[in-house]
């Protein structure tokens, strides 16, 4: 008898001290005060990763989850309400926004950064610079073989970002069809649709006869970034802060965060600490454009 009323007792204290942890939590205590959860682009998440981690370490009452997924899954996510913030790497899209609306949902934009996109190749592969008419022909499979651009005989595997990912759009819009909006052309069928910008990097590592895009912030030693130019008469550009900057990179574009109205509380925190000083210095570290002069 005593040692069932003994197991009953203690019984009784662990539920006490549950119930008292889950009220601490729930009445702000100190920790996660308040929460917000990121979405989106693959291009940006290590930016918006690093941002997070000091946001939270300056306020370590408040929790950040960021997710990537692509910046259409961020967008859908925003809309659908079960994300505070979608990050993207294009401007959300008219069908977008009328799905938004349809759903009371006010998407604001901020620009938050710059990105060249770098094409990227092995680091073996003796090409190191290209056209976009050639980059266009080879991603719609006209140019097939490495040779016919100065490289080896050899077939060139064409790495694609997926179709709901916002550097695809990108580049298929400023590439494939040379900022055309009546423009329809599309990847090659050949084409091996990605995953992520860093499966696409794994894949170049490994393979040498590999050619894919991803966003500036890739490019190390592991591989190989092509100069780019508009036509064989311009200069062949190297995608770098500085290029991209002065507006010389044919291939770069704005970086985004979108909300659902104007933010307010902890939202807001965290957008005004994107857009500060010391936010625009995390952009410069993680290999993007600080966007804060042109605001």
């Amino acid at each position: 008898m005593k040692k069932v009323i003994l197991n009953l007792i203690l019984a009784l204290l662990a539920a006490s001290c549950l119930f008292y942890s889950c009220g601490k939590y729930a009445n702000g205590g100190d920790k996660y005060a308040g929460s917000i959860q990121i979405k989106g682009s693959d291009t940006i998440v290590n930016l918006i990763q690093a941002w997070s981690e000091n946001f939270v370490e300056q306020h370590p009452t408040y929790n950040v989850s960021v997710t990537g997924g692509g910046s259409g899954t961020g967008f859908a996510s925003l809309i659908n309400k079960t994300y505070d913030i979608a990050m993207s790497s294009r401007e959300i899209e008219d069908k977008e926004e009328s799905l938004a609306k349809k759903n009371n949902v006010n998407p604001v934009e901020f620009k938050v950064g710059l990105d060249g996109l770098a094409v990227l190749v092995n680091k073996n592969n003796p090409v190191d610079k290209l056209t976009i008419e050639q980059l266009r022909d080879i991603f719609m499979a006209k140019i097939t073989n490495w040779k016919e651009v100065g490289g080896k005989d050899l077939k060139i595997v064409i790495l694609s970002r997926e179709s709901n990912s916002g550097t695809h759009m990108f580049f298929k819009e400023c590439v494939l069809r040379n900022i055309d909006k009546n423009a329809k052309d599309e990847f090659s069928v050949h084409s091996l649709m990605m995953s992520s910008s860093q499966a696409i990097y794994d894949e170049i590592v490994q393979n040498p006869n590999a050619l894919g895009y991803v966003g500036m912030g890739f490019v190390n030693d592991g591989v190989k970034a092509l100069s780019i130019a508009i036509d064989g008469k311009s200069n062949y550009i190297y995608p770098n802060t500085e290029n991209v900057l002065k507006g010389l990179y044919p291939i770069s574009r704005p970086l985004y965060l979108y909300t659902n109205g104007e933010p307010s509380g902890v939202i807001k925190m965290f957008i005004d600490y994107a857009l500060s000083d010391e936010g625009q210095k995390v952009v410069l570290e993680t290999d993007f454009v600080p966007i804060k002069s042109l605001y």
